[in-house]
This record gives C-alpha cells, sequence and structure tokens, in this order.
C-alpha cells in the first residue's frame, strides 16, 4: 500500500487501506467514464460556457487532468490573467512590505507537514512557489495582507495547477469575488457565514441548533476552520477538490450545503452528546469516516440532503446576521 497519496499527503497511521481501496476501485470506473465526456466536452469549438450541462458536469466532478483549466475557466481567473499579463510578476518583483514577508515566512513550516512536496528537502519544494503567491498576493490586495489560513489554499491551489501565476489569480478568484470578506482582518463575513450557518441549522436541522443553544455553543468553535480553510484538513482530499470544483462555479452556497449534509446526515450522532466538549468532540468526528470519503455520493447528497437553499436566501440571512455581528462588535 502506497503510504503517500497522489498529492502528496502522508496517509495517517490509522489510514483504512481496505475500505479506501473498496471505494477507489468504484470510483476509478466513474472517474474513466466522467474523463471521456469531459474530453468531448472540451473538444468542442465554444470552450466552456456557462449551463445547466456544465453545471451538471461539474458536480459530476472535474477529471484530475482538466481541473486546473476548468477552475481558471468557470472562476473568471482565466479572464484576469488574460487581461493582466505579466502583473503577477511585477508584483514579485516590486518593493515589499518587510512586515508581511515576515508572517508569511512564518507560517511556511506549518504548511502541510505531512505533506512530502512542501519538505525542504523535495526537489522541487513547493515551498518556494507558495511563498511566492502570497508575497504576490499580499501586495496585490494590500486590504487583506495575509491571514492564517490563506498558505493552506494557496498550498491546494499550487498542488493542482502546478503554476504560481495561475494559483495566484485562482487565489484573487476566491478572497476577492467568491468568499464574502473571509480573510479581511476584522474577518466580517467569516463571522457573519458562520452565524448564517446557525439559522440555516435551526431552519433544516431545529433539534442540533437547540442542543448547542442550550449548552452554550458557539457555532466559531465548531465550524471556523470549515470556512477559514475551505474543508481542507478537514475532509479527505478527493472530497475538498470536488466541493472546490462546484465552488468555483457556483460560488459560497456550496460552503453551506456541504456544512448542512454533514451536519443532517449526522444528527443523531451530535443529539448523543450531553456537555459542552462533547459537542466539539462529535463536530470533530463527523469529518471522518466512509460517508466524507465516499466524495462521489457525498457530492450527490451536499445537493440533496439541505433541501433548497436559494442564493436569495443567504443574501437575506447574511443581511441580518451582518446586523448582528456588527452591533455585537
Amino acid at each position: 500500500f502506497c503510504r503517500v497519496d497522489p498529492y502528496g499527503f502522508e496517509r495517517p497511521e490509522d489510514f483504512d487501506y481496505a475500505s479506501y481501496e473498496a471505494f477507489f476501485s468504484r470510483y476509478l470506473v466513474v472517474l474513466t467514464r466522467r474523463a471521456i465526456k469531459w474530453s468531448k466536452l472540451l473538444k468542442g469549438n465554444n470552450g466552456i460556457q456557462k449551463s445547466l450541462k456544465v453545471k451538471r458536469y461539474i458536480r459530476k466532478g472535474i477529471p484530475n487532468e482538466h481541473r486546473a483549466l476548468i477552475w481558471m475557466i468557470v472562476s473568471g481567473a482565466q479572464t484576469n490573467m488574460e487581461q493582466n499579463p505579466g502583473y503577477y510578476h511585477r508584483l514579485l518583483e516590486g518593493e515589499k512590505n518587510g512586515k508581511l514577508l515576515e508572517a508569511i515566512k512564518t507560517d511556511m513550516n506549518r504548511t502541510f507537514p505531512d505533506n512530502v512536496k512542501f519538505r525542504k528537502t523535495a526537489d522541487p519544494c513547493l515551498q518556494h512557489s507558495l511563498y511566492n503567491v502570497l508575497v504576490a498576493y499580499g501586495h496585490h490586495n494590500k486590504a487583506v495582507g495575509y491571514c492564517q489560513g490563506m498558505n493552506f489554499i494557496a498550498g491546494y491551489l499550487i498542488l493542482i495547477t502546478k503554476n504560481e501565476e495561475e494559483s495566484f489569480w485562482l487565489l484573487d478568484a476566491l478572497i476577492g469575488r467568491i468568499l464574502p470578506d473571509y480573510y479581511s482582518p476584522a474577518m466580517l463575513g467569516l463571522k457573519t457565514d458562520q452565524e448564517v450557518l446557525g439559522e440555516l441549522v435551526k431552519m433544516k436541522v431545529p433539534a442540533v441548533a437547540e442542543l448547542m443553544e442550550r449548552h452554550g455553543v458557539m457555532w466559531t468553535l465548531v465550524v471556523s476552520r470549515w470556512f477559514i480553510c475551505l474543508f481542507i484538513d478537514i475532509l479527505p482530499v478527493e472530497t475538498v477538490l470536488r466541493i472546490w470544483d462546484c465552488l468555483f462555479y457556483e460560488g459560497s452556497k456550496i460552503i453551506f450545503r456541504v456544512a448542512l449534509t454533514l451536519i443532517k446526515q449526522n444528527q443523531a450522532f451530535i443529539l448523543e452528546a450531553t456537555n459542552f466538549p462533547d459537542i466539539c468532540d462529535k463536530f470533530k468526528q463527523i469529518t471522518k469516516g466512509t460517508f466524507v470519503t465516499e466524495c462521489h455520493s457525498f457530492m450527490q447528497k451536499i445537493f440533496t440532503d439541505p433541501g433548497s437553499l436559494s442564493m436569495a436566501t443567504i443574501d437575506k440571512l447574511r443581511e441580518t446576521c451582518r446586523e448582528k455581528v456588527l452591533s455585537q462588535g
């Protein structure tokens, strides 16, 4: 058995190879079928236009060999990159903010210590690319600069695109457009969205909302890393990439779909909790096991389990929750 997965991550000591093999042999059939369909779609002359067909294809997963390209196109990153030739390299050559560089350097060795491609001994060592992307982004978006969590996201982008400039523009798409205000110093968007999740749970899984309230557990304690790291190091790599496929196309509401599905599927388990630490522990456990490893069936579930979830509903909730967060500030 391979101790290192295809993305360079070392598998944990207690990794369940047997159930993973069983899942992967079935999933491989799906991947092969999807790859043929995607190749046909990409051979068409009109490129990738937003359409129901493309949306359906994306929900069923983008084959790894096309992933970087599709993410670039559907997120708008490709257009931005083409309209700003040389911009990324100019950022790296320009004046630098010493404090920003220090903050980024500090996090370098903390980024994916379990990934062989990010080790100092690796050749090429992806830490260099990661450092460049974060430095460029910090100077491009001075309002955000650098914030913990961005290193993991940029790291994943580099693993998939194998290209610094593309990773930079995808990071820009995520932080600048797709995720509303998650990484600004006040993290207003992040705090708001955690409250929004709380409201959605009240509507869709009321028993869990009631349990959280009874024991005084704030949502930020159990889900902030879901939002900040976009499920990196929370869910298995394959599953995270499938979530990101949809995130780049459909936007931030995907995060709510995933969170609600995890909570709804594990409702009975969560409700066994009898105290504060117990609840926190249950939330750690629901992100492990076969349900989340079987990424294909998991992705089908996120579009059925939570029921309808329109952007209009989320925008309305964001408005009221933002007011609440600001008044608490």
